[in-house]
């Protein structure tokens, strides 16, 4: 068995949902518990976690989790993760704050309270190996970088990190820390491949804060900024940039009041003045030039509340003409298409748009140069990039070329891959099981690949309804089947196609009756399959068909006839019984 592994079990080949396994002797140690948003094909699903299966199989090995930052490709999927292991929570004062508020918003999650503050003078010595800190440069304060200390050298993971020399106070990179881990001798470094693409230097943060200060001078209407509720330091300069130009600042993000109350309390936010920031129920009290609306969107997603804005949809600001969209963090790849068209959205609504990354190379990832200048300060035996897609780990892995690693001790892992030190020589040569596990509303993994694609052919070609009421005792159709469409064709215009696939139903049905041996199973997906079959011929689209077969029961209902007749006949008896004692009452009295 090997001393040394390494695991990822997220954020490998992917964006975000980073979590990575060390395995050193008996323990596990997990960097980082993160989630992703959805991209286009996952209809329906809210967010995405890591496949928590191998982790449960060696539950009592985990020593802790321990997380670099408080973004959600860092902490988002610890309330699922917490609400299954009970295991200790180590990071910065901030992050375990923003994991907090995160716990609180899941009621399985909401009454852990194991978590632990450390900082970049943290040492947690564990059986096997030593745990400790660095302070990065990220787009949150108190970013942590990870070092386990093991025998045979440390394991380094980045986190998100850059290097920039102009950084405040809270984001500086620690670079003599760096270089003394480097000293100590690294055994593996997981490097951030976010933006390893990217050859040009990312441009220094107080370039930024001129960039958005002139913007807010110059635009003469309301301005509406679109950020990530947990970017600490853009939420920072909208504050200053907005005081500077007598604006004052209002709050619309679900998560945005409790993170930026969160990051006041602690210090690592402040207010340039006290009334700055302004109820949104006094909005109207301000001329358009005199606010700036800061929207965060749900889970810290604004695009979705863009588009509702443009659409006239939101639930407190709608966009008008004049408005400034101001778009203040760098979108991934991965929604370049969604962000195209919520632009487009904006301007049809009257607004206009502007955004950084059009105007500046802008990221809280490490450029080329960066990715370089941390492998040459640590000097690992071996890389593995992460934190990336494909071709962004590849491009991570040619830095690691560039500087004189060997090729084969670069490793481009897949999720599940499991790379081990043996023999004093890293290899991969076996895999855990690890995939995605799909969040819809309350659900957690009840989602899979068919539900997934039903929902895909539901959005693309609809759905197609067949009801048959049969007698099965008479082996015959009670009435004409009745057919419902949505999504598929319009009904009015195509009711030669809906008469006609109602007599095929009603023949696929009366050929299965006829047949004594039939079973329901057979019967519905005969019509399913005949059914498939003539729509396609008919329009080349194939519909969700759902055959629904109702059976009524002649003879209950016979009984019951003969039930309600004998009634009326006791009905009667005792009707005429009433007369005739009325009758002899009658002559009675006389």
């Amino acid at each position: 068995m090997s001393d040394i592994k390494i695991i990822a079990l997220g954020g490998v080949r992917e964006n975000a949902k980073n979590m990575y396994v060390v395995e050193v002797d008996d323990n596990i140690y997990i960097l980082d518990c993160g989630l992703k948003y959805p991209e286009n094909e996952l209809l329906g699903i809210d967010t995405v976690i890591p496949d928590f299966e191998y982790l449960r199989q060696n539950a009592r090995r985990i020593v802790g989790v321990f997380l670099t930052h408080g973004h959600a490709d860092a902490i988002g999927a610890l309330p699922y993760f917490v609400s299954e292991f009970d295991v200790p929570v180590f990071g910065s004062e901030l992050t375990i704050e923003l994991a907090k508020i995160a716990c609180a918003n899941e009621d399985a999650a909401k009454d852990f309270d194991d978590f632990h503050i450390v900082d970049e003078k943290t040492e947690i010595d564990f059986e096997s190996a030593t745990v400790s800190f660095f302070k990065t440069t990220h787009s949150v304060p108190e970013s942590f970088g990870i070092v386990v200390k093991t025998r045979k050298g440390n394991i380094v993971y980045t986190g998100d990190f850059k290097f920039d020399q102009t950084a405040a106070v809270g984001y500086k990179t620690d670079l003599g820390r760096l270089a003394e881990i480097g000293h100590e001798g690294v055994l593996a470094l997981l490097s951030d491949s976010a933006n390893a693409e990217n050859p040009k230097e990312t441009v220094d943060e107080h370039v930024i804060f001129d960039f958005i200060s002139e913007t807010f001078e110059y635009h003469k209407g309301r301005i509406i900024v679109a950020c990530v509720a947990s970017n600490i330091l853009r939420v920072q300069q909208i504050f200053e940039a907005a005081n500077a130009n007598d604006r004052k600042v209002v709050l619309t993000g679900h998560d945005a009041e409790k993170i930026v109350k969160t990051a006041m309390r602690l210090n690592k936010l402040h207010l340039p003045s006290d009334d700055l920031l302004v109820p949104l129920k006094d909005i109207k009290k301000y001329n358009d030039d005199e606010v700036v609306i800061l929207e965060t969107g749900r889970s810290g997603e604004p695009l979705k509340s863009l588009q509702k804005m443009a659409l006239g949809r939101h639930r407190a600001v709608n966009i008008h003409e004049g408005d400034l969209v101001f778009i203040t963090t760098t979108p991934s790849h991965a929604v370049e298409t969604t962000v195209a068209k919520t632009r487009d959205m904006i301007y049809r609504a009257g607004g206009t748009v502007k955004a950084i990354s059009d105007e500046f190379n802008s990221s809280g990832h490490a450029s080329k140069n960066d990715l370089e200048l941390m492998m040459n300060l640590l000097e690992p035996e071996y890389v593995f990039p992460v934190q990336g897609e494909y071709r962004l780990m590849s491009a991570n892995a040619d830095c690691a070329s560039a500087i004189g690693i060997d090729n084969d001790h670069i490793f481009l892992l897949n999720k599940g891959d499991v790379a081990e030190f043996e023999n004093d020589k890293m290899i991969v040569a076996s895999s855990v099981e690890s995939g995605n596990t799909m969040i819809d509303g309350s659900g957690i993994g009840d989602i899979g690949n068919i539900v997934l694609r039903d929902r895909k052919i539901l959005s693309e070609d609809g759905i197609f309804i067949a009801v048959v009421t049969i007698d099965r005792k008479k082996n015959k159709i009670v009435d004409v089947p009745k057919i419902a469409t949505r999504g598929f064709v319009y009904v009015k215009t195509s009711r030669d196609l809906m008469a006609e696939s109602s007599e095929l139903v009603a023949n696929v049905v009366q050929q299965n009756l006829d047949n004594k041996e039939y079973d329901w199973s057979h019967l519905k997906q005969d019509v399913r399959d005949q059914l498939n079959h003539f729509l396609y011929e008919q329009t080349k689209r194939h519909p969700v068909i759902l055959p629904v077969i109702m059976e009524i029961n002649a003879r209950r209902g016979g009984r019951q006839g003969k039930k309600k007749k004998a009634n009326s006949k006791s009905e009667k008896k005792q009707t005429k019984a009433a007369r005739t004692e009325k009758k002899n009452k009658k002559k009675s009295s006389k």
